[in-house]
Order: C-alpha cells, then sequence, then structure tokens
C-alpha cells in the first residue's frame, strides 16, 4: 500500500498495542512501530527516530494524549496524532480535537483505523505540499520584487504604442525621474532624438522575430544631459500569438565603458611587463602569454613557453578555481634554471593568471643563507655538548691515569685501565671532532693506513651494531696510505656503521671493505663528483631494507632522518659527507627497497712520504714542590687535578669559582706560584677575568687556562699568546704534570 509507515505508539497496554499494529499490518501498512509509556520516552523518540503518525491512548498511568497534544504544539510538531482509546466520552472526544488531534478511535471499533490512518497521512502530505507551493511562490514573488526593486537597470511595461504601464523604482535612482510620473507618457520623450529611429527598428524586429533585439540609445537625465544604455526590446504574447505588451531593460554602459578604456590601459601591464605573464583558462590550456614569457622560453632553448610549464600545470589551474586560493611558488627545474611560479585565480572570468620568474639565484643565495644559519646553530649545540663532555672525560682520563700509575697494581685491572684510557681517548677524538665542526676549523690529517683505522676500531665497531649483525672485514693487502684525519677516518666509519645497523632492525649482514681503485676518464664522466686519479675505495655494505629514490635523494642533507622522533638527529650522513668533501673526495651510493645498501667512499692517495715519528715521552713524570690555586666549578675534577698535582708533590689550594679565588688570592697570595684555571665559570667571573685581576697584583705569576673548548675560542683572548699556558680538556695525568712543570719552569713573561 505504501512504504514503511515509521508508527509511534502511546500505549501502556502491550495486548492493546499489538490489536493496533495487527489491524495496520492486516490492513497492508508496513509498520516500524515504537511503543512508549512516559513523556520522556515520548519526547525522545519525536526528537529522535523518524515519526508519520502517532496512536495515543487517552488515559496513561504516566503521561495522557492530552499532555502529548500540548507537547506537540510546544515543539511545533507537525505529526499528526490519532486518538485510540476505550473510553466511549463525547467530552474526551471533543477536548483532543480541540487540542489538534486528527481523529478518535475506539478501541471496540478498530476496523476503522486503517482508513483513519490512511486519511489522515493523505491530508497531512496535501496541506504540507500546499505549504510548501504557496511558500515556494511566495518566495519567487518576493524575489522577483526585491530584483525589479533594487536593480539598477531600467526595467519598464509599455503598451503598444510606446506608453508606460510600469517602471521600475530604478528610474528616480539613475535618471532623476519618479516612477509615478512616467505612468500614461510614452517611452519616446526619454529618447534621443538621434536614437528614435533606431528604436522603432529594434522594436519592429523583436515584434516580427518573437525575438528580444537589443540596441545602444541615450536616455534624458532630469538635469538635462544624456545617460547611453543598452536597452534590450521584447514582447509578450498571448496564447493565441498576439502581442499584449513591450518590455524594456535597459542598462546604463557608461561604467562599462569606462571600464573598457581601463582594461585597454590595464592591458599595456602585461603585455610590456618585463616579467613573463600567462593567462590559463579554467580546462588548463594556456590563452595568452606576453613577450617576456616567449623570451624566457627562447632562453631555455624552447621555441613555446607551453615547453616550459609546469608539468601539472592543468590540474594547478582546476585547484585555484575550484577552491579560490592562489598557488604560489611553484618551482620547477628545467636546463638547470629554477624558475617560480605563481598561479592567481580570476573567479568571476574563471581564468588564472600567472606570473614567472628565474629564482635560481635568489633562491640560492636563500639556500646558502638557510644552510649558514643552520650550521650555525648545530656548530653551537656541538661546542657545548663537547666542552661538558670533555669535563667528564677528563675524569674517566684521570683516574684511568691514577690507577696505571699505582704500584702493584693487578694484570686484569691493569688492562682495564689501559682500555678505559684508550676509550676515553677515542672519545676524546669524536669531541674533538664536534669542535671542528662547530668552528669549521681545519682538519689535522696525517699519513694513515686505512685497513688499520678499521682494525683499531674493530671492537667499538663490533659492540656498535650489535651480536644480530655479522660483521665482516675484507681489507686489500698492501693499500697505499691517505692523508687524513685519523678520527674523522673512525667517524665515518661509526655513523656507515650505526645507519647501517638501523637499515637492520631484525639483524643482517655488515661488510667492510677497501681496495685501491684507479680512477680514469671514462669513470669520471659517468659520476659528476668523481675525478681522475689513485684513490682508496671504502666500501660499507648492508642487507636492510633499503631506500627508495625519494630519500636516496635527500640523505646528505642536514637534519633529514627517516628515524622516529628522538631516535635519529640526522646529522650522521651529513657529517659523513662533509668529512669526505674535506678530504677532496666523494660519495657513491647504491640502495634497492629490500635489497639493501652500500656507501662507497672514495679518498685520494697520499702523495708525499710520512714524517718521521716523533720521540717518546718519558715515562718519568716530573715533580715538584710550588704552591698552585686551582679553580675548577666541577667538583670531581677539581678533586681528581688535586690528587694528581698533590701526588707530584705539589701544594694545591682549591677553589670552586672565581669569587672564591679571589678571596683565598686576597689571604695567601704571597704563597701560591701558579694560578690554574677553567676558563668557563660561573658567578660572573670567568678564568679570564680571574687571571686579570690577580696579574695586576703580580704580573709574573705563571697561569695555565683549561677548558672543554679548543683554544681556538680564546684565540683573540690577549691573555695568552699561544697553547704554552693552555690545556684543552680532556687531558690525561702525565699531560698535566707536564705542561704545570713546564710554566713552572718557563722564563716569565708580563702580561700586556
Amino acid at each position: 500500500m505504501e512504504a514503511t509507515l515509521n508508527l509511534l505508539l502511546l500505549e501502556d497496554v502491550g495486548s492493546d498495542a499489538e490489536l493496533v499494529e495487527h489491524e495496520l499490518r492486516r490492513s497492508g501498512f508496513q509498520l516500524n512501530s515504537r511503543r512508549v509509556e512516559s513523556r520522556e520516552d515520548f519526547l525522545r523518540e519525536l526528537t529522535d527516530g523518524p515519526t508519520d503518525i502517532i496512536l495515543a491512548d487517552y488515559a496513561l498511568p504516566q503521561f495522557s494524549a492530552l499532555e502529548a497534544l500540548q507537547l506537540l504544539n510546544e515543539v511545533r510538531s507537525k505529526v499528526p496524532l490519532i486518538l485510540v482509546t476505550g473510553s466511549n466520552s463525547e467530552e474526551v472526544a471533543v477536548r483532543c480535537m480541540q487540542e489538534g488531534a486528527e481523529d478518535y478511535i475506539l478501541k471496540s471499533s478498530l476496523k476503522r483505523l486503517p482508513s483513519a490512518v490512511q486519511r489522515t497521512i493523505t491530508k497531512c502530505r496535501a496541506d504540507h505540499q500546499r505549504q510548501a507551493t504557496e511558500t515556494a511562490l511566495r518566495r519567487s514573488e518576493e524575489q522577483y520584487r526585491l530584483i525589479t526593486e533594487n536593480t539598477r537597470d531600467l526595467i519598464c511595461l509599455l503598451d503598444l504604442d510606446g506608453n508606460f504601464l510600469y517602471a521600475t523604482p530604478s528610474f528616480e535612482l539613475v535618471l532623476g525621474i519618479p516612477a509615478g510620473n512616467l505612468l500614461a507618457s510614452t517611452c519616446t520623450t526619454l529618447i534621443h532624438p538621434d536614437d528614435a529611429r533606431a528604436f522603432r527598428e529594434t522594436m519592429d524586429e523583436s515584434l516580427f522575430f518573437h525575438e528580444s533585439r537589443t540596441a545602444e540609445l541615450r536616455f534624458r537625465h532630469s538635469h538635462g544631459h544624456w545617460i547611453t544604455f543598452e536597452t534590450a526590446a521584447s514582447h509578450i504574447f498571448d496564447d493565441d500569438g498576439k502581442p499584449q505588451r513591450a518590455l524594456l531593460v535597459s542598462r546604463d554602459t557608461s561604467d562599462r565603458k569606462r571600464a573598457e578604456k581601463e582594461i585597454r590601459k590595464l592591458a599595456a601591464f602585461p603585455r610590456f611587463n618585463p616579467n613573463p605573464v600567462l593567462e590559463f583558462a579554467a580546462d588548463g590550456s594556456l590563452t595568452y602569454f606576453n613577450d617576456a614569457a616567449q623570451e624566457m622560453a627562447r632562453s631555455l632553448k624552447k621555441n613555446h613557453p607551453q615547453s616550459i610549464l609546469p608539468l601539472n600545470t592543468a590540474n594547478v589551474v582546476k585547484m585555484c578555481l575550484s577552491t579560490g586560493q592562489n598557488r604560489l611558488q611553484l618551482n620547477t627545474n628545467i636546463g638547470g634554471r629554477i624558475l617560480s611560479w605563481s598561479f592567481f585565480p580570476v573567479m568571476a572570468n574563471r581564468v588564472v593568471h600567472c606570473y614567472a620568474e628565474d629564482a635560481t639565484d635568489r633562491l640560492n643565495l636563500e639556500a646558502q643563507l638557510r644552510q649558514a644559519q643552520k650550521m650555525d646553530s648545530v656548530g653551537q649545540l656541538a661546542a657545548g655538548v663537547a666542552h661538558d663532555f670533555n669535563n667528564i672525560l677528563t675524569i674517566i682520563q684521570g683516574h684511568a691515569g691514577l690507577l696505571k700509575s699505582a704500584p702493584d697494581l693487578d694484570p686484569r685491572l691493569m688492562e682495564s685501565s689501559r682500555q678505559i684510557a684508550i676509550a676515553a681517548e677515542r672519545a676524546a677524538n669524536l669531541t674533538r671532532q664536534l669542535l671542528m665542526f662547530s668552528r669549521k676549523q681545519i682538519m689535522q690529517p696525517q699519513l694513515l693506513n686505512l685497513n688499520e683505522v678499521i682494525n683499531d676500531l674493530a671492537k667499538i665497531l663490533r659492540a656498535s651494531v650489535g651480536e644480530q649483525v655479522e660483521l665482516k672485514r675484507h681489507t686489500s693487502d698492501d693499500l697505499p696510505p691517505i692523508h687524513a684525519d685519523s678520527g674523522m677516518m673512525e667517524q665515518i666509519l661509526v655513523n656507515l656503521a650505526v645507519n647501517a645497523r638501523d637499515a637492520m632492525p631484525r639483524g643482517g649482514g655488515l661488510t667492510i671493505s677497501t681496495k685501491f681503485e684507479p680512477i680514469d676518464a671514462a669513470y669520471a664522466s659517468r659520476q659528476p663528483e668523481a675525478r681522475e686519479g689513485n684513490f682508496i675505495c671504502l666500501n660499507v655494505t648492508d642487507t636492510g631494507h633499503g631506500m627508495d629514490n625519494g630519500t636516496l635523494s635527500r640523505i646528505f642533507e642536514p637534519f633529514f632522518t627517516t628515524k622516529e622522533i628522538g631516535k635519529g638527529t640526522g646529522l650522521g650522513l651529513a657529517t659523513v659527507y662533509g668529512i669526505v668533501k674535506q678530504h677532496q673526495g666523494w660519495i657513491e651510493v647504491e640502495s634497492q627497497i629490500g635489497r639493501g645498501t652500500a656507501f662507497k667512499v672514495f679518498i685520494p692517495v697520499a702523495t708525499k712520504a710520512a714524517p718521521a715519528p716523533a720521540s717518546a715521552r718519558s715515562k718519568n713524570m716530573p715533580t715538584g714542590s710550588e704552591t698552585i690555586l686551582l679553580v675548577e666549578d666541577e667538583s670531581a675534577l677539581r678533586e681528581l687535578v688535586q690528587e694528581i698535582l698533590e701526588k707530584r708533590g705539589y701544594q694545591v689550594i682549591e677553589a670552586a669559582t672565581g669569587v672564591e679565588a679571589l678571596e683565598v688570592w686576597k689571604q695567601r697570595k704571597d704563597e701560591i706560584d701558579l694560578l690554574f684555571t677553567d676558563m668557563m665559570m660561573p658567578d660572573g667571573i670567568s678564568g679570564r677575568e680571574l687571571a686579570e685581576r690577580i696579574l695586576k697584583d703580580r704580573p709574573e705569576l705563571k697561569v695555565i687556562y683549561s677548558s672543554g673548548y679548543s683554544m681556538d675560542v680564546f684565540a683573540a683572548d690577549s691573555t695568552f699568546c699561544d697553547s704554552s699556558n693552555f690545556l684543552q680538556k680532556p687531558y690525561d695525568p702525565e699531560t698535566l704534570a707536564q705542561i704545570v712543570r713546564e710554566s713552572l719552569d718557563a722564563t716569565p713573561m708580563l702580561a700586556t
């Protein structure tokens, strides 16, 4: 009969509700029925679920039909309600009908229910359709009224003799003539005499062809001047095709003519613009380009600007028009030049304007500036980390040295002490590289055999990659030496090994090999960074997950990392790349997803012989009996230095800050032979400032400075001229004892 009827039953007796549903289904209704007994349930179901009709018992223990009708009125619901009750009371029926019930059905006469429901549904739908039609008609009439009363166009109805029957208020707005004054007058009184013939011909053509015809006419303003209008004339015909009325719609073209003049003026802007200017239609096709765009194409050895456009230009144009958003600085690379394109949608015309520039030089300068700023920030961070770490390494090296110098030390402890010292020295090498990196300091190369560097680093590499990775070494015999910084070579190996380990989270194989590799012209022509000559090739290959082309193209960028946040800095491979470039070499990388990665590092073979080995330092460490003022804010390091110096026979007076040191100096300055001070200290007095104040009292006093930073950081400081009075952290006990003795024995040099 119908689509599913969404029925809401207000009934507390389940059997009665079943009888109602049974009667409706028997009559062919498909039901979606919900039964409620309380006000809360009734309101919830009315709000949440679709409801076509409500069947309500008159009186329920918690709720009643009258209350339901009142609630419907409160919420302004249009859902119809039929009273279905066992009460045969005319008074009940009247009250419910007065409150808005559609019908009254006795439970003893449920056979009437299907027809009542069908009649109510039909009536409600008819009422709804009628109300919708009336609303649409009112809206339409209101829209037309608003259009005619608010448009600046002159709209009028004429009889067949040209007399005004209706005129819009715009006549007064535009011509200064009230619409009421025009009624019963002839429109030709407004038209310029020279345009009267054109007006008559336009009206005749409209009448003959039953179509609208347009003419340009001048209308007189109430002040006497003439205004040009574009007038469309058409006729209104009855059902028999006989003309009844004429309709004129006139638009002031003065603004348009002025705009056309401005457009012609503006058209000269893109035409003579020194930068490329283009226009695209909505489908992405190129509809205009100026001479500058043509010249840019020719400079890139192309015949037409179409050849230098971005590949996705059509999509960019469509996206701009669909969103109304600009697309700025879309860069493309053609012939080694970077072109920057900016797209601006003109929504009114459904076109997109585009401006282009050759941004190669600008972008290169910006990239260099960003890189300089980025590396400066990283350098400051690296220097700070190295400074703090050097304090820790000094303590490690110092105590390891004390253990090694202890008499009758267990051989096993002696070996442990030696390994601690070796590890601390390697860590110190790394911090030195950080300091070099932070200051872009020139490296300290020496003649090296790369095989020996790998062998010396074997234990650290083994520990770095973990037990799940099988580490193999294949080094060529008789490998020529290279002229390189040993610490930097170790850093390359460690970084590449750790990078390979991270690419094999479930284990795999890592192979490190070396070989002599002569590079000829043919090979160099295939690799942009390669050059002819003799090189050592360090090959680090893993069986990890590999990289795609997008990742491969960015692996040497500073801060680029594919690791999770907190698990990678993005500096490892960037540092490797920088070290290799410093050594006049290059790196080649091959990688495939699922098949691992191979790094080939090429370092040129050394062209000069190794220097004679330096003589070994005497094992007898110097001693003394002088008094030393030790100033160091790191308590553990201060205690270590004091212990080392006291074991060598010196008297040590300690101070934690520059402020404390000045107090000690005031009390015991006649006893002190040497000031040993850290450069960076708290409380506002640095080691340099402390020394300057003390040297004013006794210019001949010997001073040794120490710092986790390199001496180059303080090179501009006039307090010292060379490294003879500077001890860089970390240092071992032997080095400390040696520089103290040398400083005390040196000829006094007055401060300037």
